[in-house]
Parts: C-alpha cells; sequence; structure tokens
C-alpha cells in the first residue's frame, strides 16, 4: 500500500496570536486545513474535487496535541499524512515543526462525505473517491 504525504510551509501572522503573543490554541485547525489543501492539490482530491462530484467532506473529528507554543513571523511547516480507511471517510494525521526542526504540534482529522445538496452521510465510498483511492493504491 501507498503512503501519500505533503507538506506545507507557512508563516504565522499577528492576527492568529493571543494577547501573550503566542499563536492562539484554534489556529492550529487552520494549519492543519492547510495542509491539507496542499494535499488536495498534490493529489487532486480537494474539496473543490468532492463538490464536483455532489458531496461535502465535513469534519467530525479532531484531535490535537500541542507540544510548543508559536509566535508571530514564525516560519513552520505542516506535514500531512493520509490514513487509509477501508470506510467512506478520510483521515489525516499532522505534525507542526518550526524552523528548528521541533515538534509543536500533532493531530488528526477525520472527514466524512455527505451529499451536497440533502446533506445525507454516505455510508459507502463515492464513486469517484473509489477511483481515486485505486489510482494511489491506498
Amino acid at each position: 500500500m501507498t503512503s501519500l504525504s505533503a507538506t506545507e510551509t507557512i508563516r504565522v501572522q499577528f492576527n492568529e496570536t493571543d494577547a501573550l503573543g503566542i499563536v492562539w490554541h484554534g489556529n492550529y485547525l487552520k494549519y492543519f486545513e492547510a495542509g491539507r489543501e496542499a494535499f488536495g492539490r498534490k493529489y487532486q482530491l480537494s474539496y473543490n474535487t468532492a463538490k464536483e462530484n455532489g458531496f461535502a467532506t465535513p469534519i467530525v473529528k479532531s484531535l490535537i496535541e500541542h507540544k510548543l507554543p508559536l509566535t508571530f513571523d514564525e516560519k513552520i511547516i505542516v506535514h500531512v499524512n493520509y490514513l487509509p480507511q477501508s470506510a467512506a471517510k478520510l483521515q489525516f494525521q499532522y505534525e507542526i515543526v518550526n524552523s528548528n526542526g521541533e515538534v509543536v504540534c500533532i493531530g488528526e482529522t477525520t472527514q466524512v462525505f455527505t451529499d451536497i445538496v440533502t446533506g445525507e452521510l454516505s455510508i459507502v465510498n463515492p464513486e469517484f473517491y473509489a477511483a481515486w483511492k485505486l489510482k494511489h493504491n491506498v
């Protein structure tokens, strides 16, 4: 089975910090999303791909473990790994490292497929996603 991953480099913005000058904890989910978008561009599995095929991919679970703080103007790298599943869902693992190579944060998200019109949960892999999995041997 193939291992699929992507990375995204981000510079911490001033508006992402709190009164103490460190990144507010909720912004880490934004960094995860930037990593997922990089993954989607790299492997042609973007939010638009799902939308064009009649699906949304809402997050139903997110886990974040903070290791070190981030501050304004730091350059970080978000590493994203796709976790293959037989079920109709997308699961990703994340690792954020700072410019010193230190692990700042780790996490995981799970997304499901829902019909874009009705909101109904898909219990089987949508056809486009099954084809994508086959193409990438996952």
